[in-house]
């Protein structure tokens, strides 16, 4: 079954990777299905991820570049945070899904926002229909993102109508993160992608109708998280127990061999 075809039901997890060491530790786990964190690849590059205004984020060039060594480690579907599509104008946007295809994407989101600033709605569905226009003859699955929920005061018409009028224009999988999917589902017509929260839980994501359900960048700040934590336990206490939470080397040694490729 193909990455797209996945979208068909039934409901599953695909947890967000940053590097290809974390992609083979999630893909080894068992899921069906990966995708990249554009917020985790910035942090990880020791960059700021652009939706808190970070003057300069990672070029379109500069993700790709790291896209393309975690779709190398692992053999399961890789879904792209591909942010807005690295640029205003629908054609920027269908090159940027040329890009993806080429770089072992089997799919990718698509926001209407960047830097806090929704894209006109009109404008938003003729970007989408690009995407959809430059994967076609391709399995890709096209997931289109709205950012409504962070953006409005009174925002669940308005996210659903972008969402429906997204999936008329050729999106497989539809996405608004920090949303009440309770609220939204009955009011979309495509299969949706949640957001898993710390109290959330993918049997009641699924049982609520939801196709979809990815991790964001909460991984990747949970790992440096960590290391932050390490860091102040050696400089304030001058002790490294977290340290006994670490991997074993010789199990990672083992793990990392049987994903050379």
């Amino acid at each position: 079954m193909s990455f797209r075809d996945m979208h068909s039901g039934p409901c599953f997890v695909m947890p967000n990777a940053w590097d290809p060491g974390s992609a083979i530790l999630l893909a080894d786990a068992g899921f069906q299905a990966l995708a990249t964190t554009s917020a985790g690849v910035a942090f990880a590059s020791g960059r700021g991820d652009y939706l808190v205004g970070e003057a300069k984020p990672l070029s379109r060039a500069e993700m790709f570049d790291r896209v393309r060594p975690i779709t190398a480690a692992v053999t399961i579907p890789v879904n792209g945070d591909l942010e807005d599509g690295y640029g205003e104008s629908p054609e920027a946007v269908a090159e940027t899904v040329r890009l993806a295809i080429d770089a072992g994407l089997a799919g990718a989101n698509i926001e209407d926002q960047r830097n806090g600033q929704l894209y006109d709605e009109e404008l938003a569905v003729e970007r989408i229909a690009a995407a959809h226009e430059a994967r076609q003859g391709t399995d890709f699955a096209l997931t289109a993102r709205t950012d409504v929920f962070q953006l409005r005061p009174d925002p669940l018409e308005e996210a659903a109508r972008r969402l429906n009028r997204f999936h008329e224009a050729g999106a497989d999988c539809l996405y608004a993160p920090f949303c009440d999917v309770s609220a939204l589902l009955p009011q979309v017509s495509g299969p949706v992608n949640a957001l898993l929260g710390p109290k959330d839980t993918i049997a009641e994501l699924a049982a609520a109708g939801v196709t979809r359900i990815s991790t964001g960048g909460a991984i990747a700040r949970a790992a440096l998280g960590f290391v932050r934590d390490v860091a102040w336990e050696l400089r304030e206490r001058g002790t490294f127990t977290l340290a006994g939470a670490q991997y074993p080397q010789h199990d990672l040694n083992t793990l990392f061999a049987k994903y050379a490729r």
